[in-house]
């Protein structure tokens, strides 16, 4: 059992009367906590803000991590009568009046004013520690940044001129600072790792001895990387991505298919995770992320009574007939949940000599089963029914969710040498290599930015919308032109949803 997820849990009533997680706590639009709630001079309190943190970190809206991710070459939408928007979004035809458009924003914006509120109370408690105590304030602090951070970077990557909060007041800053570039948020980010990295534990998240999982120096040095990746900033990416590499405190997690599932959760090779339980019990408190729209929306269980899920997210085609002509194994087995009408589909079109893992049934005994919206599911955000908890039928019920893997800092290390910077440890080829030989792929003696975006691509498939935000950067747009779709420039941002036209300095 997890330590940080007790704390969520049992602390709830805490939670409610003092954390940033209660909204009836709060103005509707500055997001004020009363002060009267908090007594900041008994210090035994300053934690519950950060539990309050950690809270709103990973009560995230089951739309969130879809839109972030779904017009990518790796995903589709399914086939969303009820979600047409939705599927629209993935053909590139954006409606600014969609609800999950506001939705994203309200949640993200609305989380990074109740995170700088949880920053407020913590500088309250400070003023009444010793000087001793106050590196702690500092430290808690810090990680709530980090996770504001990882918040602020999917609003810039999702719409490129955004607002920067600092504060819990944001009409003042909106009045005073107005919209800021996407450049301008990502420098700002790498700007303000640099400055709270000295005041995080030395260590892996899996390593906090008060809340395992939690951030640390080496989640604020991943931001830096990506804030600079998406800058081209290749050095700094270097840098950050060198220094985690040359801790020499995080490895990649032995099994790939494990990884994504109960056995991987807190794993050395996790970075920054949100972390959910039903702490083992079949019934009382439980703390989940909503999976099902995940899910296949037909499945016969290896466990009776385990739901199934929506079928609003899908592997396409294109990522799996690239991942066969690669000859992937371990990697397309953990990544796609299959059906026998989309095998039937990738026979037709010539994949006749199929490996024996592509079948409907997972080597956990679940039966993926024909359904309309799609022919394929994610296998990474999927949860065997075997390791749900007795009693707990909800898909997926538990599962973590992994933000920032170590597969990925190596991958972005990389990439940055290729790109010209100077590394200071491991070649590009040692570091894709090392993700290869989990994989179970030849090693490579050198390696090309174009091989290092197809092992993204294969390591790092469905996570995050990784693949979409590359190819935007890299302006590799003919690759986000595939089965019937057909892109440009001018649609690698979302609009403005209207509700915060109307209600905002904002211009579309």
């Amino acid at each position: 059992m997890k330590k940080i997820k007790v704390l969520f849990i049992l602390s709830a009533l805490v939670v409610m009367a003092t954390s940033v997680s209660c909204s009836d706590k709060f103005d509707s639009q500055e997001g004020q906590l009363n002060a009267a709630d908090l007594d900041y001079t008994d210090t035994n309190g300053m934690i519950e803000p950060l539990i309050g943190a950690y809270n709103v970190f990973a009560t995230r809206h089951w739309a969130e991590p879809l839109l972030i991710a779904v017009r990518g070459d790796d995903v589709n939408a399914g086939g969303l009568g009820d979600q047409q928007p939705f599927a629209d979004t993935d053909l590139y035809a954006y409606n600014k009046d969609y609800w999950m458009y506001n939705e994203f924003w309200n949640q993200h914006y609305s989380d990074i004013i109740d995170l700088n509120t949880a920053i407020v109370q913590v500088e309250r408690f400070k003023e009444f520690l010793s000087e001793n105590e106050k590196p702690l304030a500092d430290q808690y602090i810090a990680e709530i940044k980090v996770l504001r951070a990882w918040l602020q970077f999917n609003v810039a990557r999702v719409w490129k001129d955004v607002f920067i909060y600092e504060t819990n007041t944001p009409a003042d800053e909106i009045e005073a600072n107005g919209v800021s570039s996407k450049e301008e948020v990502m420098q700002y980010l790498s700007d303000q790792m640099d400055e709270i990295a000295s005041d995080l534990p030395d260590m892996r998240p899996n390593e906090r001895p008060d809340l395992p999982g939690a951030v640390t120096r080496y989640t604020a040095y991943a931001m830096k990387a990506m804030a600079n990746l998406e800058l081209g900033n290749y050095q700094g990416v270097a840098d950050a991505a060198g220094a985690i590499i040359n801790s020499g405190k995080f490895s990649l997690y032995s099994d790939y298919y494990q990884l994504f599932k109960k056995p991987g959760e807190l794993s050395d090779e996790n970075l920054l995770e949100m972390q959910y339980s039903d702490f083992n019990s079949e019934t009382g408190d439980r703390f989940y992320h909503l999976y099902a729209p995940f899910g296949s929306q037909n499945w016969t269980p290896a466990r009776e009574n385990a739901r199934s899920g929506w079928g609003f997210y899908e592997p396409s085609m294109k990522f799996i007939k690239f991942m066969l002509d690669r000859n992937e194994t371990i990697r397309l087995e953990t990544s796609v949940l299959f059906t026998d009408r989309g095998i039937l589909d990738l026979e037709a079109d010539g994949y006749n000599s199929l490996p024996s893992f592509v079948r409907n049934t997972t080597r956990d005994g679940d039966i993926i089963n024909d359904y309309a919206r799609a022919k394929f599911a994610s296998g990474k955000h999927y949860l065997p029914s075997i390791q749900l908890t007795d009693e707990r039928d909800d898909y997926g019920g538990g599962k973590n969710f992994i933000n920032i893997r170590y597969a990925e800092i190596l991958l972005m290390y990389a990439e940055a040498l290729t790109q010209g910077a100077n590394g200071n440890g491991l070649t590009a080829a040692q570091a894709v290599n090392l993700i290869r030989q989990r994989a179970n792929m030849p090693d490579l003696p050198s390696v090309t930015l174009d091989q290092i975006m197809d092992e993204k691509l294969a390591e790092l498939g469905l996570e995050w919308g990784i693949r979409y935000y590359d190819m935007i950067r890299l302006g590799r747009y003919s690759e986000l032109s595939y089965d019937g779709r057909t892109f440009s420039e001018d649609k690698a941002y979302l609009p403005y949803p209207q509700e915060q036209v109307d209600a905002l300095p904002l211009e579309n």
